[in-house]
């Protein structure tokens, strides 16, 4: 063909059918076409270099190739860790997956939620911790339920709560478990990177932690919590904060492995070697983390397989009944970061 756009009339035409036929078989109509008719039109179709328009297959379709996956933050290892596993589903099923990152704003959740809705997206798995901020939380529930009606799924890897199904790492018992941990290498005090005051998984983890200590019958100092971003910039400024306080802690723990990166950094500039001055504990066991020196003690999570089990219930499409939760356990990782503290005779 001369022309530069084949439109789907020459198509017909060259076939010999209606255009509504050729429509039918090109588009993906759930109309049937007989087998003959089906292979006159895709071979003419490919004759004539016509390529299908998007749109018009979602429309006949009432529902496109599409799978959003949203994260907070492409550049946390955490997420990425996470998206390979989603993606690992999707491809496998033909689907195209579709990025967005939302810095950690449950209002840009909403938006990004509502212009896949528009594009007719079959699918959204959800990655990264609830805020603490209702109205905006309210405000994603209510997305959630319009982009459901209209015959998409959603899932969730996050806290529970939401109505979709939900893959939640158990953050509060991995913590606490970590403490228990810490506390029988000889660790009496401690001090904590606490992460955003307002992000749930952040909380979890400081709570978890923190009734261990409680119930060990050890206290743990105000000015030893610091807060701060959920990021290894995050990590090392809260360490330095820590720092200029005085501390008499013998571990720190960092919610989260790349805080735990920032503050071995702020650490090395200081001068204060880990772990032989300061025990240096973290959580999520990141695998680009995983070549640290010294190594990191964590607690992992297997996100790879957290991201294919989301993926798994945002793609079944005939599921019927409430959203789903599946809990996921962390496990601890004593590795050299962390040792007995220097006064310990235990």
């Amino acid at each position: 063909m001369g022309s530069s756009y084949v439109t789907l009339e020459q198509v017909a035409q060259h076939a010999g059918v209606s255009l509504a036929t050729a429509s039918r078989v090109i588009n993906g109509s759930t109309r049937q076409v007989s087998q003959r008719l089906r292979d006159k039109v895709n071979a003419s179709a490919e004759e004539l270099g016509y390529l299908a328009n998007a749109s018009a297959q979602t429309l006949a379709r009432n529902s496109s190739s599409l799978v959003g996956l949203l994260v907070h933050d492409i550049a946390d290892p955490y997420f990425s860790s996470i998206a390979r596993g989603v993606t690992r589903q999707t491809e496998e099923q033909g689907l195209v997956t579709v990025l967005g990152t939302t810095h950690r704003s449950a209002q840009k959740e909403s938006t990004i939620l509502a212009a896949l809705r528009a594009h007719r997206a079959r699918a959204v798995v959800l990655v990264g911790s609830r805020s603490t901020d209702e109205d905006n939380n309210a405000r994603l529930v209510r997305e959630i339920e319009a982009f459901q009606e209209q015959g998409g799924r959603v899932a969730c890897v996050s806290q529970p709560g939401l109505p979709a199904d939900t893959v939640s790492p158990d953050n509060q018992t991995g913590a606490s478990e970590l403490a228990r941990h810490l506390i029988a290498q000889g660790h009496r005090r401690f001090a904590i990177l606490a992460g955003p005051t307002n992000l749930s998984t952040a909380r979890e983890r400081l709570d978890g932690f923190h009734s261990a200590l409680s119930t060990a019958g050890l206290e743990l100092e105000h000015h030893n919590i610091v807060h701060g971003d959920f990021t290894r910039d995050g990590g090392y400024e809260s360490t330095q904060r820590l720092m200029r306080l005085g501390t008499d802690a013998t571990c720190l723990f960092a919610v989260n492995d790349v805080m735990a990166t920032g503050a071995m950094a702020a650490l090395r500039e200081a001068g204060i070697r880990v772990p032989e001055e300061l025990s240096v504990a973290g959580f999520d066991d990141i695998p680009t983390l995983r070549d640290l020196t010294p190594a990191l003690t964590t607690v992992r999570l297997p996100l790879e397989r957290m991201g294919e089990r989301a993926a798994l219930m945002a793609l079944e499409a005939d599921h019927e009944g409430g959203p789903r939760t599946v809990n996921v356990q962390g496990e601890v990782l004593m590795r050299e970061s962390t040792r007995p503290p220097a006064d310990h005779t235990g």
